[in-house]
C-alpha cells in the first residue's frame, strides 16, 4: 500500500456504499446502527457514539435478500466523533477492521462487496 497517496486513494480493498442495519455488541452492551460502506476488509459504521479504537466488536448484518444475519468479529482502528453543530457535516461513526475472518468468511464477503458494486454500477451506468 502505497502511503503517500491521500486518503481513499490510499485504500488496498475497494469500498463501495451500502445502506445496511446493524447489530454490535461491544462487551455487554448490544447496539443498532447502519454500515455506510463495505470492503473485503471492513465497514464504515455511523454513529454518534462510536466505540474506543482497540475495541472488539461482534457484528451481525443481513445482506438485502439474505435469509440469514451473518457474523463477523471487527476491531474499531479510527472513529469520526460527532460534532454537534459542525458546519461541514462531517459523518460521525468509526471504521471497523474484519479479524479472526476464515477463508469461507473471507470469500463471502468479497462476493458481497463484488455484488453491490455491480448493484451500484448497474444503477449508475454513465459513472463508470
Amino acid at each position: 500500500m502505497d502511503s503517500t497517496r491521500p486518503g481513499r486513494e490510499r485504500r488496498e480493498h475497494e469500498r463501495v456504499e451500502v445502506s445496511l442495519e446493524v447489530d454490535y455488541r461491544a462487551d455487554e452492551t448490544f447496539l443498532f446502527a447502519y454500515i455506510t460502506d463495505i470492503s473485503a476488509m471492513g465497514i464504515f459504521v455511523r454513529t454518534i457514539a462510536p466505540e474506543e479504537p482497540g475495541t472488539r466488536l461482534l457484528l451481525r448484518f443481513t445482506p438485502p435478500g439474505g435469509e440469514e444475519a451473518l457474523e463477523f468479529e471487527g476491531e474499531v482502528i479510527w472513529i469520526n466523533p460527532h460534532r454537534p453543530g459542525d458546519p461541514e457535516h462531517r459523518n460521525p461513526g468509526m471504521g471497523i477492521q474484519f479479524v479472526d475472518l476464515s477463508e469461507e468468511q473471507r470469500d463471502l464477503l468479497l462476493h458481497l462487496v463484488r455484488t453491490f458494486a455491480y448493484l451500484d454500477d448497474e444503477k449508475n451506468p454513465g459513472d463508470c
